[in-house]
C-alpha cells in the first residue's frame, strides 16, 4: 500500500513537550547493533486515542437509532440482539447508512469539496485535540509517541474503513498541534474495513471479519518490513490492541509468524483503560507479563 512518508513540520513546542524533547535522547532499536529493527503495529481507537465516533444500533421493531461509543460497543457487542442492554437492537452493515457509517469516508461531491467538508475521522480528531490530553490519550499513546519520536517503522492496523490518506491527514493534526514531534515513519496503513483494503488483503468476497482482516494485515506488514528493511533474525515485532477477539487472532498470527521466522521476536500487547498485558510469543507457548503502567510499554522494543 502506498503511503506518504517523511512529512515533517517545524512546530512551536509547548513547555511540557519542550522539556520532554530537550532531555530525551534518541534511542536506537533494541537490536540495532546486531542489524535488527523494532517494528510497532498499532490499533488506533481506544488504544492510541479515544475518539467520540459513534456506532449506531437499530431497534428491531421501530428502527430507532441508538448511538454507542466504541468502548461500550467492545463490551456489549457479543450480546447485541440476544441479551443485556441492547437485546432488542441489531447492527446494520451497510457502509452508507448502517452501524459503522461514521467509520467510513463520505463520497464528497463538488459542492462538498468547495465547502471544504471534512471526513468524520478528521472532525473527531479535531474535537479530541480541543480537549485536555487526559481525555483522549489512550493506553498506547506513550508507545505511539516513542515510536514516532525515534522513527521506528510503524503500521496502523485499524477496524476503521476510511481511506489510508484520511488516517494520515488525521495524524498530521497531532503534529500540527505539537502532540507529536513529526509524522510517524509509516511502514503500512491498513483500515481493514475499507473495501479496497479488504480486497488487497485477499478478502475478495468481503466475508472476513475484522479480527481475521487484522491478522492478514499483520502478516502483510511483517513481510513488507522484511522486504523494505532486509531480513534479520534480530527483528522485533509488536502489535497492541484493546479488543479481546482481535487479540486472540493476533496471537494466532504471531504464533504462525514465529514458526516461520523462529529467530525473530514477536509480542502481543492487550491494552485496558489503565493497564496492559504483554505476551511474548515463543515457539511452543506465550509468556505472559502484566504491567500496571502503560508507559512501561516503551521498554518492549
Amino acid at each position: 500500500m502506498a503511503v506518504r512518508r517523511g512529512f515533517r513540520k517545524k512546530a512551536k513546542l509547548n513547555k511540557s513537550q519542550m522539556e520532554l524533547e530537550l532531555f530525551r535522547p534518541k534511542e536506537q532499536d533494541r537490536n540495532f547493533h546486531l542489524g535488527g529493527r523494532s517494528f510497532y503495529f498499532f490499533d488506533f481507537d481506544d488504544n492510541v486515542a479515544y475518539l467520540t465516533t459513534p456506532i449506531v444500533l437499530f431497534h428491531k421493531e421501530t428502527e430507532r437509532e441508538v448511538f454507542v461509543s466504541s468502548g461500550e460497543f467492545a463490551k456489549e457487542n457479543k450480546k447485541i440482539g440476544n441479551e443485556g442492554l441492547y437485546k432488542d437492537f441489531y447492527m446494520n452493515f451497510n457502509d452508507e447508512k448502517g452501524s459503522f457509517r461514521y467509520f467510513r469516508d463520505k463520497d464528497f461531491g463538488l459542492l462538498d469539496k468547495i465547502a471544504r467538508k471534512k471526513q468524520t475521522f478528521i472532525q473527531d480528531i479535531e474535537k479530541a485535540l480541543s480537549n485536555p490530553d487526559y481525555h483522549w490519550k489512550a493506553p498506547s499513546w506513550d508507545c505511539f509517541y516513542h515510536a514516532t519520536y525515534n522513527q521506528r517503522p510503524m503500521s496502523v492496523i485499524t477496524a476503521r474503513g476510511h481511506n489510508a490518506e484520511t488516517l494520515v491527514e488525521g495524524i498530521k493534526l497531532m503534529v500540527r498541534d505539537d502532540h507529536l514531534p513529526m509524522m510517524p515513519n509509516f511502514l503500512s496503513i491498513y483500515p481493514v474495513s475499507n473495501q479496497d483494503t479488504r480486497i488487497e488483503l485477499g478478502d475478495r468476497d468481503l466475508k472476513s471479519n475484522v479480527a481475521e482482516l487484522k491478522r492478514a494485515a499483520i502478516r502483510e506488514s511483517v513481510e513488507k518490513a522484511i522486504q523494505t528493511y532486509g531480513y534479520s533474525p534480530h527483528h522485533r515485532f509488536g502489535m497492541s490492541d484493546d479488543d479481546e477477539k482481535n487479540i486472540e487472532l493476533i496471537t494466532e498470527e504471531m504464533k504462525f509468524l514465529k514458526r516461520k521466522y523462529p529467530e525473530m521476536s514477536f509480542f502481543v500487547i492487550q491494552t485496558f483503560e489503565h493497564s496492559y498485558v504483554k505476551r511474548e510469543v515463543l515457539q511452543q507457548r506465550t509468556k505472559r507479563e502484566k504491567h500496571l503502567d502503560s508507559k512501561e510499554q516503551l521498554a518492549l522494543f
